[in-house]
């Protein structure tokens, strides 16, 4: 039976079809038919499935929104199919299925999420991911795929640091994975006259956001921009750049079972890869610890008191000098910053902005980009806490790597060898103006 369903893709959506990877991340501007890719995808698919009792599922923010945007266009695509006896449409359960070889497509809101579970996934869809919670793909969806080797595809317009934007960056560094982003220029689904008059009636960071698709775009709140943390990752100085410059290590050692532990080095603008340990007690942590000493030699180590007692306590029983910085202490300049951490944080932000490099990291770069600040009622500068981004991006992560990074602007610090040779000529100048009535001698 050959019967067609009217669907011609564009020219970008022809290339989203043509992609392998398991999981697609796409990145899209308004209004040029990103849900018409999903449910183009979903339905090829589901025709073509030769597994026994094949399931896809379309899955945005809300079921209302999904009712609304794809359940009407998915049964108005296969009404040819409808009325040749091809397919059963069910309202009620919202779901479509191929009467050829059984397979279905249901429809979800990630607000009932839970009704995803138990289900195995061939395929699946989630559209507008800025705004879908990250428990939904992390510990709903993603094990619905797991067992019959299920694909994704991400489909979404930036909006500031959220899941999607976790999931591009990583995308772009993950095999199986891959990353693609599509302004209102790469589509030409808008008239041209209509995108100038959006650039010029709309502000230049909603303009970019909306239909550059620029993730960096983000809310003027954002501490560090994403577009800072881009450029910070492409510099690299060589080590004579940085030879007179100290080295420090930051520890940020893990406060619960899911974080991790981090160690970062950095010598003037040149930030190191972090090394990182999961799963590891504070004396293990220590022993680590210990052996980057003796390794890179720092000038200064600096460790978060927090949670960090015991490697403190242990790195100073092994006659490490380490010093202790809690995050929520008094800050050195209390007048400019409500506690440490939020003090360290500017700093770095400024360090970054001023040519610091940092490994070319998407985690990194998405930490250092997460926290949004604000002044308290008396001008202090506040910073995020770890427990205010997770609980406003739920699911995120804690951003360990960036505190750790952060610590290593705790203190002013000054390289040893320096030290050194300042004690050492001031001593011989001293020496040179002191009278010896027996130097003659």
């Amino acid at each position: 039976m050959n019967i067609n369903l009217r669907y011609s893709p564009r020219e970008w959506q022809k290339i989203c079809h043509l992609e392998k990877a398991r999981f697609s991340v796409y990145a899209v501007h308004r209004r040029a038919g990103k849900s018409e890719l999903g449910i183009a995808e979903l339905v090829d698919k589901a025709i073509k499935s030769e597994k026994e009792l094949s399931m896809f599922s379309y899955i945005a923010p809300f079921l209302r929104q999904a009712k609304a945007v794809a359940w009407s266009r998915l049964k108005t695509w296969v009404e040819p199919l409808r009325r040749a006896g091809a397919v059963e449409i069910n309202e009620g359960e919202l779901f479509i299925k191929f009467k050829h070889n059984q397979a279905v497509i249901r429809i979800f809101g990630s607000d009932n999420a839970e009704a995803l579970r138990g289900l195995r996934l061939d395929g699946a869809v989630l559209d507008e991911v800025s705004n879908i919670r990250p428990e939904t793909w992390q510990d709903v969806v993603q094990p619905c795929l797991s067992d019959r080797l299920g694909w994704c595809i991400f489909i979404g317009t930036p909006s500031g640091i959220n899941l999607f934007s976790q999931l591009y960056y990583n995308a772009l560094e993950l095999d199986d994975w891959t990353a693609k982003r599509f302004t209102v220029y790469d589509t030409q689904s808008i008239h041209p006259n209509e995108v100038e008059r959006l650039r010029r009636d709309m502000s230049e960071s909603s303009f970019a956001r909306e239909y550059l698709c620029d993730f960096s775009a983000a809310g003027d709140d954002q501490l560090i921009a994403l577009a800072d943390t881009e450029e910070a990752s492409k510099r690299i100085y060589q080590a004579t750049d940085v030879k007179h410059s100290p080295t420090i290590l930051g520890i940020d050692p893990a406060r619960f079972g899911d974080d991790r532990s981090v160690v970062f080095r950095r010598q003037g603008r040149q930030a190191y890869k972090p090394v990182v340990y999961r799963g590891i007690d504070n004396m293990e942590l220590a022993a680590r610890v210990a052996n980057l000493i003796e390794e890179h030699d720092p000038d200064a180590v600096f460790c978060d008191s927090g949670a960090g007692g015991g490697v403190i306590d242990r790195l100073r029983q092994l006659s490490y000098d380490v010093i202790e910085i809690p995050f929520g202490g008094k800050a050195t300049k209390p007048e400019k910053y409500i506690n440490r951490r939020s003090e360290m944080w500017w700093l770095m932000k400024e360090w970054v902005e001023e040519g610091g490099a940092i490994p070319n990291d998407a985690a990194l770069k998405q930490e250092l980009s997460t926290p949004i600040y604000w002044y308290d009622n008396i001008g202090r500068r506040v910073l995020e806490s770890k427990d205010q981004i997770k609980k406003r991006l739920q699911g995120a992560g804690s951003p360990d790597l960036a505190d750790a990074l952060a610590l290593t602007f705790a203190l002013p610090v000054a390289k040893k060898e320096m030290e050194d040779i300042y004690i050492k000529r001031r001593r011989e100048t001293k020496s040179k103006k002191d009278y010896d009535p027996y130097k003659s001698f």
